[in-house]
């Protein structure tokens, strides 16, 4: 397996980073297969949404709707963040932490991620939770 590695890419307005690392590949072409998980990532592109609002307007039971956010945010393709309420009852909204994704292979067939980030990325989707073990 190789090591986890991260390496910044040519300069540009974004921060790009290039992902090698099997596991963490592969975490995140699972993530993208899944056809709820890319309704989600469109749909957190423009507006920070809660796992309700999420639920809700993609007609998913709220467990499943848990499972994919999770899968999403440990793939570091979403930005799980505080949305403060007057009420008190403050609650966890999603927005997409990423503004591109290109996926090569290496003249060795070794897969490589290219992931464009010209969002600020909050704790929990650093770039670390990309990389995995």
């Amino acid at each position: 397996m190789a090591s986890a590695t991260v390496r910044p890419s040519e300069k540009s307005a974004n921060d790009v980073q290039t992902i090698v690392a099997e596991g963490a590949v592969q975490q995140l072409l699972d993530a993208l297969d899944d056809a709820d998980c890319r309704a989600i990532l469109d749909s957190t592109n423009e507006d920070a949404l809660t796992a309700n609002e999420i639920s809700e307007a993609h007609d998913l039971p709220l467990s499943t709707t848990y499972r994919k956010l999770d899968l999403l945010t440990e793939a570091g393709l979403l930005e799980e963040r505080t949305r403060i309420r007057q009420s008190g009852k403050h609650a966890s909204e999603y927005t997409q932490s990423v503004d591109d994704i290109v996926i090569s292979l290496g003249p060795q067939g070794e897969t490589e991620v290219r992931v464009s980030r010209g969002k600020t990325l909050g704790q929990t989707g650093s770039p670390a939770s990309i990389l995995g073990d």
